[in-house]
């Protein structure tokens, strides 16, 4: 029996998170979180009249952050506050611990549910392209901040030699792009360079050319609908797959055509969801949040195309290393590791 209450404490908690899930998405979206961030104490009456929104949503939306430990309550002033940390994680899309992009995610993935129940019959895949559109957006802000805060500091100058040639003026490939998050990131960064973001999905290509207009990087940034497997261009100094080889059908054919369209002396940088070869390696918070959402997009994805190897998000190591090596690359070795995070060299 106790055993028995300790998990349904476990289970009401899980219960008040998911339901929360939309509550943050509608915080990010109505601007509640950047709001308290920038007014420090506030009323619910107060909040709502600084969003343009209606007080009695606002007081229960309040009092359910509070009761998450997302706002903090005064019961002498009948006030709310949004903490520094909290607010670094929820009202400010250039830290490096920006969530609310999560929950759009996370909310958008579950509008599946159906159609991932019936694939757990038939056994068919789901196309990435099928999804919701908050999995598209959400997808990048969830990332984003995760490559703003490594791929220039840390994970290129890692690669031998490649942040030489950035810098000088290299042509780099970016497969699976999405809305192009981290081509901007390296476009802006590396201006010399010239930068060409492809992904099958025609949607997500489109807004990331919206995107790097309105960045103002169109001169040495551009976007083209093209799969893995067949993209355009031959001569490329560095190829980079961020957090979607796993979601190829063929990964290995995909690995096979990065090969014959790097330079001779060009390098692959693969970004992958942290994961350890073994399921009990990834039995933890992190592992659990991948898995979950694995079943819902990466999976069906990748059965929904040909070959449909689907190696989930927490394939690991040795398989990444499989996959590389069974194209015909000879050198692979990790460089860097995060909370969420593993970046691979890879050269033929």
């Amino acid at each position: 029996m106790d055993k028995l209450m300790t998990f349904l404490g476990q289970v009401i908690g899980e219960l008040g998170a998911t339901v929360n899930a939309g509550l943050i998405v509608v915080g990010d979206r109505l601007g509640l979180y950047k709001a308290m961030a920038a007014s420090g104490p506030v009323t619910s009456a107060e909040l709502a009249e600084k969003t343009g929104t209606t007080e009695r949503y606002v007081r229960e939306w309040l009092n359910a952050q509070a009761a998450g430990g997302y706002v903090r309550y005064d019961p002498a002033t009948q006030r709310y506050e949004l903490p520094p940390e909290q607010a670094m994680a929820l009202a400010d899309e250039n830290s490096p611990a920006f969530v609310a992009g999560a929950f759009e995610l996370a909310t958008a993935t579950l509008k599946a549910v159906p159609h991932i129940e019936e694939s757990f019959r038939s056994g068919a895949g789901f196309g990435w392209h099928e999804h919701d559109h908050g999995v598209f957006t959400g997808c990048e802000r969830f990332f984003r901040p995760g490559y703003n805060a490594n791929l220039v500091s840390t994970w290129i100058p890692a690669l031998e030699g490649v942040e030489e040639k950035l810098r000088v003026g290299a042509r780099i490939a970016d497969v699976g792009c999405g809305l192009g998050a981290s081509s901007r990131l390296m476009a802006d960064s590396y201006p010399r360079s010239r930068v060409t973001g492809f992904d099958y999905h025609k949607e997500s290509i489109e807004l990331a050319r919206n995107k790097a207009k309105e960045a103002g990087l169109s001169d040495r940034l551009n976007f083209e609908v093209a799969p893995a497997a067949s993209f355009p261009g031959t001569g490329y100094d560095l190829v980079t797959v961020f957090d979607s080889l796993h979601d190829m059908g063929d990964p290995v054919g995909a690995a096979r055509h990065v090969k014959q369209a790097l330079a001779p002396d060009g390098t692959w940088l693969i970004i992958e969801p942290i994961a350890g070869d073994k399921v009990e390696d990834n039995l933890n918070p992190v592992g659990r949040a991948y898995y979950a959402f694995s079943n819902f997009l990466c999976v069906p994805s990748s059965l929904s195309q040909e070959v449909g190897l689907a190696l989930g998000a927490q394939a690991g190591e040795r398989r990444i290393h499989d996959v590389v090596t069974a194209a015909g690359f000879t050198r692979f070795r990790r460089i860097n590791e995060t909370p969420f995070n593993i970046a691979y060299e890879v050269r033929p």
